[in-house]
């Protein structure tokens, strides 16, 4: 789950254990152009704190004044609507045809949250299902299904990384990519083999490996919710792992380099057992065209491509390149020449 809602969670259970009554308000559904997706949450203290979002401002305004007024669930889940006429819609800021629905949640013992954190820190997937009748909560092993299912009875929520990251390489650019990547719910992996680069991996919320990438990448059996970047610069570590990840399912396959030396990659891999469509995959120069220069902005470009592709939008680059093989731009990423 993303970041934002992991801190919802967190401070849920924070303001919980320091004796404040706390209420846990997700977005279920939505009509017209709603400010926030369905799954968005917010959690809200009984002094009108709270960390979170369902909207731009106006429905977090209004929940805190009725909070404040004693129109508020006590025991009980309930559902509440924002913007059902063209007045409300204006009144909360709402866009024109815009309306969403609450479920707010009194956080209890049985609301089972320190459980889901504690799954969600083992990087576990899985499903939180409230009964808005009785307030019970059951908490079960999750599957990739929708982040949120609803149907005025059953609150079915999934959390936990729901995508899976692999990075081959623990250097700088790679500390970046993984700690983006956190925030986008990856549940990163990073692997390097080689003992001066992983002692120095402190990247929180990640997974380290010294294995040898190839083997990493078998064991972990990538499905079409995996992406692997190799960001050594090493073709003994980044073309290992490349064998093996252009034969899986993973949605994105992206190698560090120029336009050259990604060239040259495709030739060796060409001498070994995959196909020409399989290293066509190959996202290689990795990155989109932002002029990226730092390795921030550069770790911005490659996870820019990533969400593009994870969300079915296509990414064109073209190149052009000089007789004496020096690369020049054409429509095309400055930062790929740097990568």
């Amino acid at each position: 789950m993303d970041s934002v809602d992991l801190e919802v969670l967190k401070s849920a259970v924070q303001w919980t254990r320091a004796g404040f009554f706390v209420t846990l308000g997700t977005v279920v559904r939505t009509w017209g152009s709603a400010p926030r997706p369905v799954g968005s949450m917010l959690a809200i203290r009984e002094d009108g704190h709270l960390v979170g979002s369902v909207s731009g401002g106006c429905v977090e305004d209004d929940l805190i004044a009725r909070l404040r007024d004693g129109d508020w669930p006590q025991d009980r889940p309930q559902l509440t609507s924002y913007g059902v006429t063209a007045e409300e819609a204006h009144r909360f800021g709402l866009p024109c045809g815009g309306t969403l629905q609450l479920v707010l949640e009194p956080v209890r013992d049985a609301s089972r949250i320190p459980e889901l954190l504690d799954a969600i820190s083992r990087f576990r997937l899985v499903v939180r299902e409230l009964d808005m009748t009785s307030g019970a909560v059951r908490i079960a092993p999750g599957h990739h299904t929708p982040p949120l299912e609803f149907d005025g009875v059953r609150l079915i929520t999934s959390h936990g990384p729901r995508h899976r990251l692999v990075v081959i390489g623990a250097g700088q650019l790679s500390k970046y990519v993984a700690s983006m990547a956190c925030a986008l719910d990856y549940h990163v992996i990073v692997c390097d083999p080689r003992s001066e680069y992983a002692d120095e991996w402190h990247v929180a919320g990640t997974e380290l490996s010294r294995e040898m990438p190839d083997d990493l990448i078998v064991q972990r059996q990538l499905d079409s919710h995996s992406a692997v970047l190799t960001l050594t610069h090493d073709p003994k570590l980044d073309d290992m792992a490349l064998l093996e990840a252009l034969k899986s399912p993973a949605f994105y396959i992206g190698a560090i380099g120029s336009r050259v030396n990604n060239a040259r990659r495709r030739e060796r891999l060409s001498l070994f057992d995959l196909s020409s469509a399989e290293i066509e995959r190959l996202h290689g120069p990795v990155g989109m065209h932002l002029g990226a220069r730092t390795p921030a902005e550069i770790a911005v470009a490659i996870l820019a491509e990533m969400t593009a592709i994870k969300n079915g939008i296509a990414v064109k680059q073209t190149f052009a390149v000089r007789a004496t093989d020096e690369p020049i731009v054409d429509n095309a990423s400055v930062c790929r020449d740097m990568l």
